[in-house]
């Protein structure tokens, strides 16, 4: 028999707010979500109160590289095993393995090893792909990434590398104004991959040449990106003035001053803008030194930098960039909790059984207190993570 669980509470669903909420799960799959008092079917023995806090729909993460000291370019099963368990602690319960700027050698180790784990499953959160930032992208633009490891988007390269990934990549983050992208963006994008602009000196007109291409993504705007000017819209101005593109936002406010942040979420709207961590390893890990792709990082605070003073990722939660939105930048929690959880599912193309608390979806759910921290977990309607007390 297929276990049947209740969470009753403030339920985030249908773009509102439901006080006195319910959700029923049976086996992996929601039943049921509405008021509770609307509910006629029986109620499960095992029911969670939540209380002073919200039931919202599972988040997924498109842009992490690692948590809790592990990262995906370790290449291990062990490293990204910890990082699905780690995430779950945050309230993620779907991510991309993201990749950086490497030698290719290390590349192959790290998209053979996700498509490997892949295959055997994960403890916690699930990977849904790899999101591949670099190595095609523009050296002036490389944020914390080792010039010494870009190269130019040869069709060869890029075909290796999406066949060695065993059809997982989801995402490919790449400069379009360097040599030949226009090229590698077109093919990418005939195979159903989600083409981004990151990483980029491109002007605008080189962005709108990249969209005519394939792009449809840009990758954690504002930061690593030619800015917004008024005769010179760059890639910015790209990203805001193609409103049926999705971009990706660091809610940290820090990558983005939250004025800023607010402004993008007027613009694209929620459905439009996907909030990511961007995270490295030493998110959830505190103060200390830490390596980033063979580079030292600092993190101090809530900053994470290489010794030049270069935004090295970030140490970002994605339950804490959806409470920045709410209290920085003003935006209502559904939609905040939107950008986490429907937008990057919709980007994906999971959006038919992810994303929402909606009847017949996955039931992958969280539990928020009132501070936006995680409480409970739920992966396919199994409790993955429950604070301790």
């Amino acid at each position: 028999m297929r276990q049947t669980i209740a969470l009753k509470g403030t339920v985030i669903a249908f773009g509102q707010e439901i006080e006195s909420g319910l959700v029923v799960v049976e086996g992996k799959t929601i039943q049921f979500v509405g008021p509770a008092d609307s509910y006629t079917g029986d109620m499960p023995e095992q029911v969670m109160e939540v209380k002073d806090g919200w039931i919202t729909p599972g988040f997924i993460d498109i842009h992490m590289h690692g948590i809790d000291g592990h990262d995906t370019m370790d290449g291990t099963p062990e490293s990204l095993q910890a990082i699905s368990h780690a995430l779950t602690r945050f309230g993620v319960t779907t991510f991309l393995a993201t990749t950086m700027t490497a030698p290719y050698s290390q590349l192959e180790t790290a998209l053979q090893n996700i498509a490997q784990s892949n295959r055997e499953g994960m403890p916690g959160a699930q990977v849904a792909g790899i999101h591949l930032e670099g190595p095609w992208i523009n050296p002036s633009y490389k944020g914390a990434q080792k010039e010494e490891n870009i190269m130019p988007p040869k069709l060869d390269a890029v075909r290796h590398l999406y066949e060695l990934a065993d059809g997982l990549i989801k995402v490919v983050t790449i400069a379009p104004e360097q040599p030949e992208a226009l090229e590698a963006i077109a093919w990418l994008e005939d195979r159903g991959v989600i083409v981004s602009a990151g990483h980029t000196g491109a002007t605008f007109a080189q962005a709108a040449e990249a969209v005519e291409a394939g792009v449809r993504h840009f990758t954690h705007c504002f930061n690593a990106m030619t800015g917004l000017h008024h005769r010179e819209p760059g890639v910015v101005g790209a990203a805001m003035y193609h409103e049926q593109l999705s971009t990706e936002l660091i809610a940290d406010g820090i990558h983005v001053h939250p004025a800023v942040m607010s402004i993008l979420y007027r613009i694209k709207t929620a459905g439009r803008l996907a909030l990511v961590s961007d995270s490295m390893r030493a998110a959830a890990m505190g103060e200390g030194t830490y390596d980033l792709g063979g580079q030292e990082v600092h993190v101090l605070g809530a900053e994470a930098k290489l010794a030049d003073g270069t935004l090295a990722g970030s140490i970002l939660t994605l339950n804490r960039a959806v409470g920045n939105m709410v209290t920085l930048s003003g935006v209502p929690l559904p939609e905040a909790v939107e950008m986490a959880s429907q937008t990057p599912a919709a980007i994906l193309g999971l959006a038919e059984h992810k994303g929402r608390l909606a009847v017949g979806f996955d039931a992958d759910i969280v539990v928020l207190d009132k501070t936006f921290e995680v409480k409970s977990t739920f992966v396919s309607g199994k409790e993955v993570y429950r604070r301790e007390k």
